[in-house]
């Protein structure tokens, strides 16, 4: 918190939807000049994504429907962190289920909101290397329609700067792995 700015004050907090992955409240708040005003948040437990990137400098993306924007995303693979679950559980789970693989090293390359005006979900995000492919198929969620990706860090940067229909959080934690991924910038 800046030195002199107080924060303002939680006057009432009301639960409206108790969901299966995220709940919504309201809550009513005095700011420090007094005025009071309700503002709504999605409270989320967050996600844990992973960048897989194989022997061959490829990296490997899901394309998955997303009932909220009626079409399907590019994304790197990615799940919520269950109760009392760590972030690299969460990612290291979700890879076996959604791309078939496991990977042997892993990297932290940091954690960011994803959308603070309306959420407190955070964003674990994982660089995943010397991959190995899994002999079973990818175990996906009933609710999951998903189809692996590989492309070249290239590839991804030229589908960024198209405009492609990619989520925030892989746009974010590609920037987030440049370094890692040998880019030119």
């Amino acid at each position: 918190m800046p030195l002199g700015r107080e924060l303002p004050q939680l006057l009432k907090q009301r639960l409206f939807h108790k969901g299966r992955k995220f709940d919504f409240e309201v809550s009513r708040l005095r700011l420090p000049n007094k005025s009071e005003g309700e503002w709504e948040c999605i409270r989320h437990p967050g996600g844990a994504l992973a960048i897989p990137v194989t022997d061959d400098g490829k990296l490997i993306l899901v394309r998955q429907y997303r009932f909220a924007v009626q079409g399907r995303l590019l994304e790197f693979p990615a799940g919520t962190v269950e109760p009392n679950e760590k972030p690299l559980t969460t990612v290291q789970r979700e890879i076996q289920e959604e791309i078939g693989y496991k990977a042997h090293q892993w990297h932290k390359l940091g954690e960011f909101f994803l959308a603070p005006g309306y959420s407190d979900e955070i964003i674990y995000a994982f660089l995943a290397r010397d991959l190995e492919k899994l002999e079973t198929p990818p175990q996906q969620d009933e609710d999951e329609d998903i189809e692996t990706v590989f492309l070249t860090p290239e590839e991804l940067e030229a589908a960024i700067d198209r405009g492609e229909h990619i989520d925030a959080k892989t746009i974010t934690s590609f920037f987030l792995a440049r370094s890692f991924l040998f880019l030119k910038y």
